[in-house]
């Protein structure tokens, strides 16, 4: 079987249903305060990119990319069937994400997950793409319940390169893989 990555078709029930089962799965993890996952009219809003990667047995994964500024978008939605956990499937999605933001020339992005045990599987996938901890960005705000990481892209000498730094403007550091490389993304340029 191979997973196809496509952008969401919002009419198709099995996706409403595989989002529900997100954040019914979230709910016990953290206050409703502290819960920051899009539901399905939040994935639907202008700026927002949603894309399904399905298995031929149905979906196995979701990712998003919400605009947060010029050039800044925060990963939303990322979400593995239980079943498909550990197969590869989120670092797929993962790498969907960051090969679309830089077609796109999108310079920074960043993420929340959670802070506790069950996110470390995120956690880990995010710091082994390249994100870096770093302070709350946009709305959120200090939270013992939320984790924020960022990756951020700088151009030099015309090429791409991960570096890495938090909003609050600490100096990045700079790697000697192109961006597209960090996760042996290909980014497709629009024709």
């Amino acid at each position: 079987m191979t997973l196809r990555i496509h952008r969401a078709d919002f009419s198709d029930p099995r996706l409403a249903a595989f989002l529900q089962a997100h954040l019914d799965e979230l709910a016990p993890t953290a206050p409703p305060e502290s819960r920051h996952a899009l539901d399905l009219s939040g994935l639907r809003q202008p700026g927002v990119r949603l894309w399904v990667g399905e298995w031929d047995d149905g979906i196995a994964a979701t990712g998003a990319l919400a605009a947060l500024g010029q050039e800044h978008e925060e990963v939303k939605s990322m979400r593995t069937d239980p079943r498909r956990r550990g197969s590869g499937v989120g670092r797929a999605m993962l790498r969907h994400l960051l090969g679309d933001a830089a077609s796109r020339g999108v310079r920074q992005l960043s993420l929340e997950t959670g802070s506790t045990e069950f996110f470390a599987p995120a956690r880990a996938l995010y710091a082994g793409a390249g994100f870096v901890v770093c302070g709350p960005f946009g709305d959120y705000r200090d939270d013992p319940h939320s984790v924020y990481m960022t990756l951020t892209a700088a151009s030099a000498g015309g090429a791409e390169y991960a570096s890495f730094a938090c909003e609050a403007g600490a100096e990045p550091r700079r790697v000697r893989r192109p961006l597209s490389s960090v996760l042996n993304v290909r980014p497709e340029r629009p024709s």
